[in-house]
């Protein structure tokens, strides 16, 4: 996500739950008996192109589309592309020197747009994404976004997942992720996926399985190497970033996984 964070700023985000504006603490509890999560897979069976000028926070599939959102100060957008060739079709930009775009979702009819830092939520008409109809406010950072059907579910950086009123963004309940060592951190782009909330982990090749009822990581995939094995030759130190941007067709039952500026989408099965 945050590619301007040194090492050192990594600490300190470790140390503040990512947030400095307004953050919730995580309170102090006694350590829960959460099991191991079961080891998962993800079997690769096609690869797509993907826009290399994507620096990917969000990811949807939506009436046969790709909806992402992107970030970067500047060249932040929310745009919607060919699944198979990769080709944007819309595109708005909404970047700023001070608008850090991050994690969108679809839900009845509109777009929702978390902000990094900025605390603001832009809403769109999902049949007009060249301006929003509504911009709402955030408290807190905006990382990635999903939903579940009745609520939207945003994540902060933190081990807090939020569930929230679409209508006002209003917090009807948090979510604290744990695994079996404790608090998980750095929870970024999310997907609901049949009762589960799937997250990548920010600057981790990781992405986990949440039970939404109790927040336990049930389930998790460690899929590294992935630019070193499909695209090597399109690696470009200090621009080809992180994995991040997880995408699932319920129509298919495929999955999808791209990152930062990768050049492909890669179609799969998860298990």
């Amino acid at each position: 996500m945050k590619q301007y964070l040194s090492i050192i700023s990594l600490l300190i985000l470790a140390a503040c739950n990512g947030n400095d504006n307004d953050d919730p603490e995580i309170p102090i509890v006694a350590r829960e008996n959460v099991p191991v999560a079961a080891p998962m897979t993800f079997t690769i069976s096609n690869q797509f192109p993907h826009d290399t000028g994507a620096f990917t926070e969000g990811l949807q599939i939506y009436k046969g589309k790709f909806y992402e959102g992107t970030g970067e100060f500047e060249s932040s957008a929310l745009q919607i592309s060919d699944i198979k060739t990769g080709k944007v079709e819309q595109k708005h930009n909404m970047g700023s020197n001070i608008i850090f775009g991050e994690g969108i979702n679809v839900f009845k009819g509109k777009i929702y747009q978390l902000t990094w830092q900025s605390h603001i939520v832009y809403v769109y008409d999902e049949k007009d994404i060249t301006k929003p109809i509504q911009t709402l406010r955030w408290p807190y950072e905006g990382w990635g976004m999903t939903n579940n059907g009745t609520d939207l579910i945003i994540s902060d950086g933190t081990a807090n997942i939020y569930f929230v009123n679409p209508a006002d963004f209003s917090v009807r309940n948090t979510l604290q992720v744990k695994d079996n060592t404790g608090f998980v951190q750095l929870v970024n782009e999310l997907e609901y996926v049949d009762g589960f909330i799937f997250a990548n982990i920010w600057q981790k090749d990781e992405i986990i399985k949440i039970n939404p009822a109790n927040g336990h990581v049930v389930g998790r995939l460690v899929i590294s190497g992935l630019p070193q094995q499909y695209f090597p030759k399109e690696i470009i130190p200090g621009r080809t970033d992180v994995m991040n941007g997880i995408a699932y067709d319920s129509t298919t039952k495929k999955m999808y996984i791209t990152g930062k500026r990768w050049p492909k989408v890669f179609e799969g099965r998860m298990q």
